[in-house]
Order: structure tokens, then sequence, then C-alpha cells
């Protein structure tokens, strides 16, 4: 009777030892899959040129903010920033300090990493670009310790234009 119990014994802890590696197992699994899709999120690899002034430090950090979302990003330095906003069809009030190219998409100014990535995942029939115009505080290289409400603004050659998001608040 004492070794029937004790193979019992023996058997149920043999299932529970199984059930408990079969859990671990499968939670690693799930965590790696996540782990995957996280710096999936991360490695956007979008390339994207940023032509800016040679002497403007908030242009460099909105490159370094592009970067660091996952964009692989391309500094292009120039004293003649109007004749690319021209080339590209930058309407003069959307304009801001530097202007970047993903493709044939127009980014003109602080533009935030995440709005870019949610208009490239559904762009909008007949725009150019988008566009942050002016250089509001708060906005990705703006970070001045205030934070204005702005507008990400969608725009196509024909100049016009479309509240694309909104951030207030934030």
């Amino acid at each position: 009777m004492k070794t029937k119990k004790l193979a019992l014994y023996a058997g149920v802890a043999a299932i529970i030892i199984s059930a408990g590696a079969t859990t671990l197992a499968i939670q690693a699994d799930e965590s790696a899959q996540t782990s995957a899709a996280l710096s999936t999120s991360k490695e956007v690899d979008q390339a994207i040129t940023i032509y800016k002034s040679p002497n403007c430090g908030c242009c460099q950090s909105w490159a370094e903010h592009l970067a660091a979302n996952g964009f692989k990003t391309r500094i292009v330095e120039t004293d003649n920033l109007n004749a690319i906003k021209q080339q590209n069809d930058v309407p003069r009030d959307m304009a801001s300090c530097h202007t970047a190219l993903i493709g044939d998409l127009v980014i003109e100014g602080h533009v935030p990493a995440n709005d870019i990535l949610a208009y490239l995942d559904d762009r909008q029939f007949n725009t150019i670009g988008l566009s942050v115009p002016g250089m509001p505080h708060g906005t990705p290289g703006m970070e001045t310790g205030r934070k204005d409400d702005y507008q990400v603004i969608a725009f196509n050659a024909n100049g016009q234009q479309r509240v694309f998001r909104e951030h207030k608040d934030y």
C-alpha cells in the first residue's frame, strides 16, 4: 500500500513539475514574442533625410528624437533651406526651421516621431507632407520647460491643409 501511495505521489509530483515547466516555457515564449514586437516597433527602419542649418541646435535635437524612435537619420547641413522648401512645395505658412524627406513625404518642423509613424501607416490621399509650423515650445527638439499647444498639419501641393493631430496638455 505504501508503494502505491508513493507511486501516486511521485506521479502527481511529476505532473505538477511538468505543468509548471510547460507554463514557464509558454511564459518565456510569450515574453520573447513581446520583446520581439517591442524591438520591432522601435526598429522603424525608415530612412529620413533632414535638411537643416549648420547652426541650429533644435534641429539636431529633433534628429536625435527621430533616431531614438527608430528612424535612420541622414543630416544635410545647408545655408539655403528656402530652396529645399520650394523644391518640395512647402507652403510659406507651414514653414519651420528644418525640412525632412521620407521618400516623397515632406516633414516640416518639429513633427513628433509617433505622428510621422501614424501618418505612414495611414497616408492621406493627395497630401505631400506634415508640418508643425513655427517652433512651438515642448515639441520634440524644443523642450525648453514650457509646453505650448500645437497642431500637426497635413498639407498638399495646392496649399490646402487639415489638422492631422493636436497636442494639448501633453
